[in-house]
């Protein structure tokens, strides 16, 4: 018996040994490897797209905007890190918290937010003097909130009354206060939200029902919008840029900002051929208005090619696969919603942005996440992979539980 005795004790060193934490960055590896990618292409990117403008703003200093954004790497590496580690269940505790206390901050910048670039999106922090978007906070806080109703209402799931109002009325509360200023976020969380229910088994015709009043409420303010004179417009917020938008969406006679933006973005994807590489040779950079945050993707295109541009769209589209991985092996519902939400509503923008530069869809000023320059939306989008990845370390260390019991 001693002998058993010890030989078990032999046998069950290393099943333990197992679950001792032994790597620091955990969860899904290839998701890492997706983030890395994606700021090594924000870097050369916003290198070559900002020379010219580090050159004449930051006293011939053409590394200031590039030094600038790997701090922000390195501190969204960090914040991916920190909420990694994190048990993803303490998410679905501040939730709640966190999606209302987002409420007045949407409130506060519609009526006294900073203007940059004709748009009152951000609220600048006293002392410090940084901004952020709070609709990155309110979107963050949203896809949370709704992984963990959709949880808590599986039992209900099918309920109009029980399940559905009560997770729709969230979604349009922060859709309409995201609206006014930030149109294309605010139908990129709306329409985020309702793949969540999708995905969350709210009933087919509910979701039915809504996409039908949506079509109707969108088609109806649209024509509105586009009968009415400009002179009506002038005090209307952005309603006079939207009206515009869809009205010279594809055309070339006549060049307002967008359209040009448009053509030069066009241009910059012509030069850059099948295969290239020419990591700072664009020159559309000197004529796009934008080309570190909304038409980033041409300047890439134009530096390394078609090839280059497919490259970025695998990454997000990889990355969206593995979320879907993530799904199907999640252990509880939350968990599951949660990766997937967070996934779509970055893979759904990041085709929005992308979308826009090759002229499929109407200028909409959406950044690409991680590749982009920005400050607060690169920590949010970090923050978003960090939960993401804490689902996914949750489903490895109960993995490494449901070995050491079989064994």
């Amino acid at each position: 018996m001693a002998t058993t005795a010890q030989d078990t004790g032999a046998s069950e060193a290393p099943q333990k040994g197992r679950l001792i934490d032994t790597s620091y960055f955990q969860g899904d590896k290839l998701i890492w490897w997706v983030v890395v990618m994606l700021f090594i292409f924000s870097l050369l990117g916003i290198y070559s797209s900002t020379s010219t403008l580090a050159y004449k703003m930051a006293d011939g200093n053409t590394e200031y905007y590039v030094t600038k954004q790997m701090l922000y790497a390195v501190l969204g590496l960090g914040l991916m890190f920190i909420f990694h580690r994190i048990d993803y269940r303490y998410y679905s505790r501040i939730a709640q918290v966190l999606w209302i206390g987002s409420i007045p901050l949407l409130l506060y910048t519609m009526f006294f937010g900073t203007e940059i670039n004709s748009a009152s999106r951000w609220i600048t922090l006293p002392l410090v003097g940084l901004t952020f978007q709070t609709s990155d906070l309110a979107k963050l806080a949203l896809i949370m909130y709704l992984a963990r109703q959709l949880s808590i209402k599986q039992d209900q799931i099918k309920s109009f009354k029980e399940a559905f109002l009560p997770i729709l009325f969230p979604v349009i509360v922060t859709a309409l206060l995201i609206a006014p200023e930030n149109l294309s976020t605010a139908m990129i969380v709306f329409f985020t939200s309702v793949f969540i229910m999708f995905i969350g088994r709210i009933s087919l015709k509910h979701i039915a029902l809504l996409f039908g009043i949506s079509a109707v409420v969108f088609g109806l303010f649209f024509v509105i919008l586009v009968n009415i004179p400009d002179t009506a417009l002038n005090k209307a917020g952005r309603m006079k840029t939207w009206k515009h938008r869809i009205e010279n969406f594809g055309k070339t006679d006549e060049l307002g900002d967008d359209e040009y933006q448009v053509l030069q973005s066009k241009i910059a994807i012509a030069k850059g051929g099948f295969i290239k590489v020419n990591p700072g040779g664009s020159d559309q950079k000197n004529f796009l208005p934008h080309p570190y945050s909304d038409f980033i993707y041409s300047i890439l295109i134009e530096e390394y090619g078609l090839l280059g541009g497919a490259m970025i769209v695998f990454l997000y589209l990889f990355f969206m696969y593995r979320c879907i991985r993530i799904v199907i092996n999640a252990p509880k519902a939350f968990g599951a919603l949660l990766a997937v939400g967070l996934g779509a509503a970055l893979v759904i923008q990041a085709m929005i942005n992308m979308a826009v530069a090759v002229n499929l869809v109407p200028v909409t000023g959406v950044t690409l996440p991680l590749i982009s320059m920005g400050g607060s939306s690169v920590l949010f989008t970090s923050m978003a992979f960090g939960i993401i990845l804490s689902v996914s370390r949750n489903i490895e260390l109960q993995s490494g539980k449901e070995s050491l019991a079989i064994g």
